[in-house]
């Protein structure tokens, strides 16, 4: 059996944490400067605030139901996510992280303790993290995904739903539309209704070959999986990424070149700390920067370049996307957005060396490590490159900027007993 624990409204439940006066109450979530709504609270939704829609069309909708506004709070965000999978990790051994607020494990005990159990996961979470949490335990991960569909949106689920029945699943099957199934997006829906398959249940009892010619592999899984067959197991270590992108668009518009290298190098040192963290080298990167595509001047170009020898240092990587950008830039155009992506990826452990260079030095691995140290315990950016920039005028809007309660020493909330 699987179990399935998900946070409900991630992100918004995040504020929520230190801000109890704001629970019960609509809370959305904005994206990247700002733009669109990315999270509702169960309260938001319940007014009818759709998702992913462009900020300043609802802004006055808002503003007539008191709704509470946050910009995106990565830092708390990440933090929170990692203190719930920590909490998880104490209910079982067999684990998978499978989003910021997902994570499967396999349930410990006999059949007749699974509920008291994914009632505890939940009670715990709450008490101890304030995260409200929708468990799902079934035979396998795409039962487990449907369980926890209907014990967070069913009208008479309670945060909590076991099927471990075929009758079980089965009367779920018949009652969801075939959107529900884990991995069934808009456009695969589509297809399936050519074939008369609307719902959950008519996936479940089609023919795999005939649903094949319209699908993949991965669809005759999923037919497996919905008739309680396993086919998908725990990924307990996830793979490492093969690529590694950051970008952003700019909260002011760059008509001149230092903010862009400013943004580059920004981007550069946050792709190589995540590189760092998977214990990868880089031997390729892209960087791309372009303006506005709304704007009839629309100006977009890209380029690679490669790196003298596999490395994970910062100044490297960053120097190389410097020369790159300046190669790109060009003079007369108002840049919305810039980015950069180390491409080539080879694992350290893995690393085949170079018989004409010695590849990086071991001073530069062990500064890269004390870097990456102190900002974990000092907070993020506590050291970094001056080529990143101090003011950073260019970076994007967060009108809505909540303190970052748990990564920075000067947020930390105060308690007067």
């Amino acid at each position: 059996m699987i179990a399935l624990v998900d946070i409900n409204s991630f992100y918004a439940s995040c504020h929520q944490v230190f801000r109890p006066d704001l629970r019960g109450k609509p809370v959305v979530v904005l994206s990247n400067n700002d733009g669109f709504v990315v999270a509702r609270s169960r309260e938001a939704k319940a007014l009818g605030i759709p998702d992913l829609e462009p900020f300043f069309k609802i802004g006055q909708l808002l503003k007539k139901h008191r709704v509470a506004i946050f910009s995106s709070n990565y830092p708390l965000y990440g933090d929170l996510s990692a203190r719930v999978m920590d909490t998880l990790r104490g209910f079982s051994p067999n684990v998978e992280v499978y989003s910021i607020d997902e994570m499967f494990l396999s349930p410990p005990g006999p059949r007749e303790q699974w509920e008291d159990l994914a009632w505890e996961i939940k009670n715990t979470l709450w008490r101890q993290v304030r995260m409200p949490a929708g468990v799902g335990i079934a035979p396998t991960k795409t039962l487990a995904k449907l369980a926890n569909h209907v014990a967070k949106r069913h009208r008479q689920g309670t945060g909590v739903c076991i099927l471990d029945q075929p009758d079980k699943w089965q009367w779920v099957l018949r009652r969801v539309p075939v959107t529900a199934v884990w991995g069934v997006a808009g456009r695969m829906a589509r297809r399936l209704a050519g074939l008369r398959i609307h719902s959950a249940w008519d996936l479940a009892t089609a023919n795999a070959k005939v649903v094949r010619r319209v699908g993949n592999v991965n669809l005759e899984r999923t037919i497996e999986e919905l008739n309680g067959r396993a086919c998908l197991s725990l990924e307990e270590l996830p793979p490492a990424k093969q690529q590694i992108y950051c970008t952003r668009s700019f909260g002011r518009k760059a008509t001149e070149l230092q903010p862009v290298l400013e943004a580059i190098s920004l981007y550069a040192a946050r792709a190589a700390e995540k590189l760092r963290a998977q214990r990868g080298l880089a031997l390729t990167i892209h960087v791309f920067i372009h303006t506005s595509p709304h704007q009839p001047d629309f100006f977009s170009r890209s380029a690679t370049a490669q790196l003298p020898y596999p490395t994970d240092d910062v100044r490297r990587i960053t120097a190389l996307a410097r020369e790159t950008v300046k190669g790109l830039y060009r003079p007369g155009h108002a840049f919305l957005k810039a980015g950069i992506g180390l491409i080539e990826l080879v694992d350290r452990q893995h690393l085949q060396f170079d018989l004409f260079h010695p590849g990086q030095s071991e001073r530069s691995t062990r500064l890269m490590t004390a870097i990456d140290a102190v900002n974990r315990r000092q907070g993020k950016g506590t050291l970094f490159l001056g080529a990143q920039g101090v003011s950073k005028p260019w970076y994007m809007r967060q009108h809505f900027s909540s303190p970052q309660y748990t990564t920075r020493w000067q947020d930390i909330p105060v308690v007067f007993a």
